[in-house]
């Protein structure tokens, strides 16, 4: 008996000092190795529970989708888009400028496609198919093009056709996007892995002699829905219309095809008009300390056309609204410059980031930090940062503050966090942006779904919360995020 109880003693002393290890393991893992004024968590603190408790983002919001609608660049709603931006910017007592931007100006026109020909047809009908011409493509003649339809499931399958397969036809880019992909949180890979057909698509096929090019929408939602998107033409091909066609009617396509010859009617009249003045809103809290040291907080106004660009991208703009609004709410004073951007035309050809680039490389090193939200709305888990192992050291302290709405989750990126910032992470200016539930994003992005329904409105106030969170702890450090 004695010797059972001294074993069982000595097991319970050595699961107590596992234990401990265990807890004093991760005591170092979870401390910050940089720390926070207790003035600075405290204002982080205040106002992440603002935030948290506000509903202005979901106004502004609502006013950019509802009573303004989509923002396609060179739109006249893209301009009442930047004057109301600007009016309530000033109201909040920011420091206004806007920096001209000349955008393209696409006009999206008649679209439509049906089937004419195809296997078990009865006489006298067609089929329709659902579609949406792709962000810049050309125009169709005026009466359509009819040609019989070849299917490619790849660029590889493309090129093993080759010219005699494809020459006079129209080529469909069957590629599903990855669902599976998506639901487990990695939507965005899914979309990479699809999206390069609608990019390039048009050019491989034309250098076939196709006459047209279609894909299959790159997104999650099977509700018969198009995505649209920008394509981009290739110098050594000619320029062919181009359309995205729902999953359904891909489904259809590829099914047909695989009986017999198919033959579509295929009809798309945009324009491309003259470029067209439009504008970044830029508007500062001037820092009180380091007024030249700038972090960008920001998102992108323009959208697609479609629907109301509630997702894509009038988020982004009315977190980085809400950022200046708690802060100047709460009495709060940065130390450095907290600079709003409402970039411009970052769907189409990405005018804003690229002019805001080229006025601004003089004073690139003031420039402390970006961020940009463009992933929506869904609930954040804490945020990225593609920046030195030093800089991430340096903001692993917030995590503490955003944990309590469960966005505590600090992460590296190798990749700029946003695509207007990107000419800025390429000058090596740290980029950042919050991790966000991406699971159905894509489901709504770039079609006509894409309003503020697809919103939930406590989802908006924590993405707030981080963004605002991060954004006044920049700016606060006493010392400058290194590169």
């Amino acid at each position: 008996m004695t010797k059972m109880m001294a074993s069982r003693r000595g097991a319970l002393v050595g699961v107590a000092v596992l234990l401990l290890s265990i807890q004093l393991m991760a005591n170092q893992r979870v401390k910050p190795l940089y720390q926070y004024p207790p003035e600075l968590v405290s204002e982080g603190a205040r106002l992440h529970s603002a935030a948290l408790t506000s509903d202005y983002a979901y106004g502004q919001l609502a006013h950019l989708c509802n009573n303004i609608g989509p923002r396609l660049s060179g739109s006249a709603q893209a301009q009442q888009a930047v004057q109301y931006v600007t009016t309530e910017m000033r109201r909040l007592g920011l420091d206004v400028q806007l920096e001209k931007v000349m955008v393209p100006h696409w006009v999206r026109g008649v679209e439509t496609g049906e089937l004419i020909q195809f296997t078990g047809q009865a006489p006298g009908t067609t089929q329709k198919i659902v579609l949406t011409a792709l962000g810049g493509s050309v125009a169709t003649p005026t009466q359509g093009v009819t040609a019989e339809i070849v299917v490619a499931d790849s660029f590889a399958h493309l090129a093993s056709l080759g010219r005699e397969k494809v020459a006079g036809k129209i080529v469909l880019f069957n590629v599903r996007f990855d669902k599976r992909l998506a639901a487990q949180g990695f939507a965005g890979d899914a979309y990479g892995q699809a999206v390069i057909y609608r990019g390039i698509g048009a050019s491989a096929a034309a250098r076939l002699g196709a006459v047209a090019a279609v894909v299959r929408s790159v997104g999650g939602a099977d509700y018969r829905l198009p995505h649209t998107g920008a394509l981009g033409y290739e110098e050594n091909a000619p320029k062919i219309p181009a359309a995205a066609v729902t999953a359904e009617d891909a489904d259809l396509i590829a099914y047909l095809v695989a009986q017999g010859t198919v033959k579509m009617h295929l009809t798309l009249t945009p324009q491309t008009l003259a470029d067209v003045e439009s504008y970044n809103v830029i508007a500062d809290i001037k820092g009180s300390e380091h007024p030249e040291q700038v972090i960008i907080v920001s998102g992108h106004l323009d959208s697609w056309d479609l629907g109301t660009g509630a997702i894509d991208d009038g988020a982004g703009v009315v977190v980085a609204m809400q950022a200046a609004q708690l802060i100047k709410s709460l009495g709060l004073k940065p130390k450095r410059t907290i600079r709003v951007i409402a970039w411009m035309n970052e769907e189409n050809a990405l005018m804003g980031g690229r002019t805001y680039a080229e006025d601004y490389k003089a004073q690139f090193s003031n420039h402390i930090a970006a961020i940009e939200s463009d992933l929506g709305a869904g609930h954040p888990v804490g945020f990225t940062v593609h920046a030195s192992a030093r800089a991430l050291e340096m903001l692993q302290p917030i995590s503490a503050v955003l944990q309590a709405s469960g966005a505590g989750v600090v992460r590296q990126s190798q990749n700029a966090e946003g695509a207007d910032v990107s000419p800025l992470d390429t000058a090596g200016i740290p980029t950042l942006a919050p991790i966000q539930d991406n699971r159905t994003y894509f489901n709504y992005h770039h079609t006509a779904a894409d309003t503020l329904d697809k919103i939930v409105p406590r989802e908006l106030a924590e993405n707030a919360a981080v963004v605002s969170v991060i954004a006044y702890a920049i700016a606060n450090l006493p010392e400058a995020l290194p590169r």
